[in-house]
C-alpha cells in the first residue's frame, strides 16, 4: 500500500486548505485537501511531514500532533495509508504551490467545499476527539460505499 502524511495546519480558527486543481489525472482533482504527500524511501511519517509541508507550502513546522491513520481504499488507484497530523505551530513565508491553490478556511465553513464524503467524517473526529483514531474509507469513484471508525486505545 502507498503510504503519505497528510496535515492540516490551524491558527485563528481556520485550516489550511489546498484547492488540487493544477495536476492531470489526480484522484483529488478538484477536492480540498490538508497539505502532504508520497513517503520517499527511508523516510519516516516525521521526516515526510516536514518535508512535504515545507515543499508545498514554504512553512517550517515546529510542533505537530500525530492524529490517526486513514485507509483510504478507492477504485481510482493503489490502496492508501494516509498518516494523519495537525499543528499550529509553524514559521516561514507562505508561497504558492504547485499543487493548487493555498487558503486559510474557517472550520465552519470546511464542510460546504468540495470534500471527499469520508473527510467530512475525519473533520468531525478532529473536532471531538484528543486522542488517536484510524478510520477506514472505500471509495467507488467519488462514491463513499464503507466509513469505519476505530479509536480506543485506552486514553
Amino acid at each position: 500500500m502507498m503510504q503519505t502524511t497528510l496535515c492540516y495546519l490551524e491558527k485563528d480558527g481556520q485550516y489550511l486548505m489546498l484547492h488540487r486543481v493544477s495536476k492531470k489525472n489526480d484522484v483529488n482533482h478538484d477536492k480540498w485537501i490538508g497539505v502532504g504527500g508520497k513517503f520517499e524511501p527511508g523516510e519516516t511519517p516525521e521526516e515526510c511531514l516536514l518535508r512535504e509541508v515545507k515543499e508545498e507550502t514554504g512553512l517550517t513546522l515546529l510542533q505537530y500532533s500525530f492524529r490517526g491513520i486513514l485507509t483510504f481504499i478507492c477504485d481510482q488507484q493503489e490502496p492508501e495509508y494516509i498518516f494523519l497530523f495537525t499543528s499550529s505551530s509553524f514559521t516561514g513565508g507562505m508561497r504558492e504551490c504547485e499543487e493548487g491553490v493555498l487558503e486559510w478556511v474557517d472550520k465552519n465553513k470546511i464542510k460546504d467545499l468540495e470534500l471527499w464524503e469520508g473527510d467530512k467524517e475525519m473533520f468531525r473526529l478532529l473536532d471531538e476527539r484528543k486522542s488517536f483514531f484510524s478510520l477506514k474509507l472505500r471509495y467507488e469513484g467519488d462514491r463513499l460505499l464503507e466509513c469505519s471508525e476505530w479509536g480506543n486505545y485506552g486514553t
